[in-house]
């Protein structure tokens, strides 16, 4: 029992139009890879420019910004004890609490949660 008769001129047929797919498809997908990288590339180059304007940028470093130099001050500067000082440390870092326990006996309890 055949599933499927084909015919030569049919099979001759379906397969040109595979080949036709797969080189059109082929080179559609060079197309848009190129305009990908056309694109990043020019976004890069933006990137750079922008960045190696002076005008754009006052301080380029942030040691050199007068307002960071005047909070680390050691005379009077709130954080006087320097960039790696218990107040630096507290206030600009953050702290991770592992909440995974809490989650589990949850989902123990039968709560489902919409993470």
């Amino acid at each position: 029992m055949k599933l499927l008769h084909l015919t030569r001129r049919g099979f001759l047929r379906a397969t040109g139009l595979a080949c036709g797919y797969a080189v059109l498809g082929l080179n559609m997908t060079k197309e848009a890879v190129a305009a990908a990288m056309e694109f990043v590339a020019k976004r890069q180059e933006k990137v750079y420019e922008a960045d190696s304007d002076d005008k754009l940028y006052e301080y380029k470093k942030s040691q050199d910004n007068p307002m960071i130099v005047a909070l680390y001050d050691k005379q009077d500067g709130f954080l006087h004890e320097g960039p790696c000082g218990h107040m630096s440390h507290h206030l600009l870092h953050t702290h991770y609490d592992d909440r995974s326990a809490a989650v589990k006996a949850l989902k123990a309890k039968g709560i489902k949660l919409a993470l």
